[in-house]
Parts: structure tokens; sequence; C-alpha cells
């Protein structure tokens, strides 16, 4: 474990590990930095960045070149008092490469302090509306676990893939023989882009049930209604510009808004997946040239 450096050896009992790095709408990031910012965990240690992430670029300041900056990879702890305790990892950027060895290394600092669960979370894309509940979708490292995940109201997931580190550490704790999970939370197709403090907060409802531990959502909450807003007046901006060409991306909206709760419009009308989200990159790139 050279490659790792520890801080301090603290006993815990009974440990769970939650591991993120950034992601679609932010989810597995968010969720996993408010856990640790609401639980004031305490840094254990961390992962050394060189054999991972190679820089292309230093920055400037008053004239002055500054140090290379690595992204960090950190892990923190915290004591519950009780019987079980956690282990956070927060990753600020997947590499590109050596992405199976990181996901060992942290693995190896589970084991190391005897962890006996892994948790990472997810974006789900759906064509679903932004005011929605986000529903949960859930995988497990062994078949018994998806009945406890059931239990919760999350939907297992039948099929598919779970891409970067948030769904590759799965399976290297699943080699070792490690209990995981992997909650994945709903997101829009049109906000994958941008954080999505809802679904994080969605994930996080299940994981303190899980765990069985209480954490104050509230920040989370008041975040997700800004970000709605938010996301509101952009689309009545983008009705009131009369712009022919967001004639079907208004259409697609309407579609959702109008759909049952309970329904999921697996493809919009006459447009497909990739046409929406080229017309949803438009339409952010002009909100943000805006904004500037």
């Amino acid at each position: 474990m050279e490659a790792v450096t520890l801080l301090t050896e603290p006993e815990l009992r009974n440990p769970s590990l939650i591991a993120a790095w950034p992601g679609m709408g932010g989810v597995a990031i968010i969720a996993a930095r408010y856990l640790k910012d609401k639980l004031g965990a305490e840094e254990l240690g961390n992962i050394k960045p060189y054999d991972f992430f190679d820089l292309g670029s230093v920055s400037v300041v008053d004239h002055v070149v500054g140090a290379p900056e690595f992204p960090e990879s950190k892990f923190y702890f915290w004591k519950s008092g009780g019987e079980r305790d956690l282990i956070i990892f927060l990753g600020e950027a997947q590499p590109a490469m050596r992405g199976y060895q990181l996901a060992n290394l942290v693995v190896d600092v589970a084991q190391r302090f005897k962890a006996n669960r892994v948790y990472t979370f997810a974006a789900a894309p759906a064509h679903i509306y932004h005011t929605r509940r986000p529903k949960i979708l859930g995988s497990a490292t062994h078949p018994e676990l998806i009945q406890e995940l059931q239990r919760n109201d999350v939907i297992p997931m039948t099929a598919g893939t779970i891409s970067g580190l948030n769904g590759l550490l799965l399976g290297v704790a699943r080699e070792r023989n490690v209990e995981g999970i992997c909650l994945l939370g709903e997101i829009p197709v049109y906000t994958t882009p941008i954080p999505n403090p809802k679904s994080s907060k969605a994930v996080l409802e299940v994981l303190t049930k899980l765990l069985d531990i209480e954490v104050d959502l509230a920040g989370l909450e008041e975040w997700a209604g800004r970000a709605e807003e938010e996301i509101e007046e952009n689309i009545q901006a983008l009705r009131e510009s009369h712009v022919e060409e967001a004639s079907r991306l208004l259409d697609y909206f309407d579609q959702l808004k109008q759909a049952s709760a309970e329904e999921e419009i697996r493809e919009p009308l006459e447009m497909s997946s990739e046409e929406l989200l080229a017309e949803v990159e438009r339409f952010l790139r002009r909100k943000r040239k805006e904004g500037n």
C-alpha cells in the first residue's frame, strides 16, 4: 500500500466504505461530500496521485506560476458511537487510465479496517421531468442483497452498465468477496451536465436507512429547490425567445410535464436521445453565453 498514506489508524467498529467520484449530475460526489460534511468525518489518509493523473498545464496568478495541482483522492472516517462506523472516500477526478488499480487501492483500505460492505452511487438518466421525485435503482455484488434493497423501495437494476469508478469499484469488491451495493438516482436526461442535488438527496435517503443512521438533508432539499427554479426559469426564457429550433425541445418538456408521476417515457416523440441531448447542449451553451 505504498501509494496510500494513512494519517491515523482509528479503531473502527464494523465499518462500511462509501466511495464516490464525479459523474453525471454530480449525483455520487454531491451525496458523499454532503454526508462527510454533515457527519463531521475526520481525514484518514489519501492516495498519491502520481500513478493515476498527469498534468498538462499550471495556473498563473499575478504574474506568478503556481505549483502543479493534482486531483485529490482522500479517505475520511466517522465513529458513530454505536455498532456501525464509516469510511468515506472522495475522489476529485476519475483517472484516464489505471482505474482498476485505483479501485483496488480503495478496497485495500476498506479491508485493512475490516469493512463489511462497500457502497457507491451513480446517476440513472431517464426521460422524466425535473420536478418528479427520482426513483432509486440498485445493483449489488451478491444476490441476497437484492431483497434488502427491495425492502427499502429500491428498484433492482436488471441489466446495463455502471460506468466509471463508481461502478468499477463494485466489480473489484466482488472479486475480493466484499459485499457491495450501488444506488443509482434517476436524473432527467436533459440535466446530465449540471448538478442534481435532488437525486443525491434521494440516494442518501435510502443509504441512511440501510446504515440505520440519521442525517439532516435539509441543505440538499434547499439546493434542489433552487436548482428546479433555475431550470424552470431557463425553460420559460426559451419559450419567450420564440426560437424556432427550440420547438421540439419545448414539446418534449411539455410531454414530460404532462405525464403521470409514475410513468416513464422511454423515447421522446420524433426525437432520438442523441438529437435531444444535442439540442439540450445547444440550449445550455446559449444560457451560459448569456450568463457570461
